[in-house]
């Protein structure tokens, strides 16, 4: 048995050479293969269904918009200015049943100015209290949920209590308590009702 000597290996032409390299500039080159061209690196085939249409990459800025509107700050202050409209309807309303009680003795009428004057004064009162509690409650909330880094019916609750006792506090340790209990008991019916509809 007669061994013959193992062929060289083919040498690579120059145009298969070219063909192989991106950039003449050695740190180019590294870099494309990287970037581009590294066999490598484990890459993951990400399938993503289109029945529902083609799918829509998000550009930077409608990222940045979506992170403002996520933020703690923005639905704290959405909470502010919506407490504020459904407190100032609520206090509307209420203010315009509510009759309008004469001093006993005195035959004297309200005037149409004395009767808006009143009705903006009930207005702006609820008005503020609402905003108040829709502030405060959604940036505990939010703050809340940050830090859990869970959404569930929890963070409502917690929130719920913290801000029922803030408010309560105002009146006393005991009424604290109360409004704490009653807020995080109301926070919870009002999230069970709104998840399990």
């Amino acid at each position: 048995m007669v061994l013959l000597p193992k062929p060289p290996a083919p040498k690579e032409s120059n145009d298969e050479i070219k063909r192989n390299i991106f950039f003449e500039n050695d740190a180019m080159e590294q870099m494309a293969k990287h970037f581009v061209g590294n066999n490598y690196r484990y890459r993951e085939n990400i399938v993503i269904p289109n029945n529902l249409g083609p799918p829509k990459i998000k550009t930077n800025e409608e990222k940045m918009i979506e992170s403002a509107v996520e933020s703690c700050f923005f639905k704290s202050f959405m909470a502010c200015v919506l407490g504020y409209g459904l407190g100032a309807a609520i206090g509307l309303f209420s203010s315009s049943v509510n009759p309008n009680v004469s001093v006993p003795g005195v035959e004297k009428q309200q005037t149409a100015r004395e009767v808006f004057r009143e009705m903006r004064s009930t207005t702006h009162s609820y008005a503020k209290n609402f905003a108040l509690i829709g502030m405060v409650f959604s940036a505990v909330e939010c703050t809340i949920e940050t830090s859990r880094g869970k959404s569930d019916w929890r963070n409502g609750t917690y929130a719920g209590g913290v801000t029922g006792g803030l408010i309560g506090l105002r009146a006393g340790v005991k009424a604290g308590i109360l409004g704490a209990a009653g807020f995080a008991a109301f926070s919870t019916a009002i999230d069970y009702y709104m998840r399990h509809r």
